[in-house]
């Protein structure tokens, strides 16, 4: 069971996070996939890289997620909502 609620809109995945859900199920991993990911409402999360100080999402703010690559999101006082766009790897 993951945190977030899925929908799949074309190429596009839509995840909404409730602010009700545990911060420890809100667990650092890494994608398979390189990711563009769209933030469509922040609701106060946070996002972090490994080895880097997390940072405050803010609405319409575009970030590159590279595949491998360690990270989490900090639980927010309202929901978060994304949308993801994976690059596949043509050497996948």
């Amino acid at each position: 069971m993951f945190p977030f609620h899925q929908e799949t809109e074309g190429n596009i995945i839509k995840r909404t996070f409730s602010p009700d859900v545990e911060s420890d199920e809100l667990v650092w991993h890494q994608d398979l996939n390189d990711r563009v990911v769209t933030i469509i409402e922040s609701g106060g999360w946070q996002f972090q890289r490994e080895d880097e100080l997390p940072i405050k999402l803010m609405n319409e703010q575009v970030l590159f997620i590279p595949k491998n690559s360690w990270h989490r999101v900090i639980k927010g006082m309202n929901k978060l909502v994304v949308h993801i766009e994976e690059l596949n790897s043509i050497n996948s």
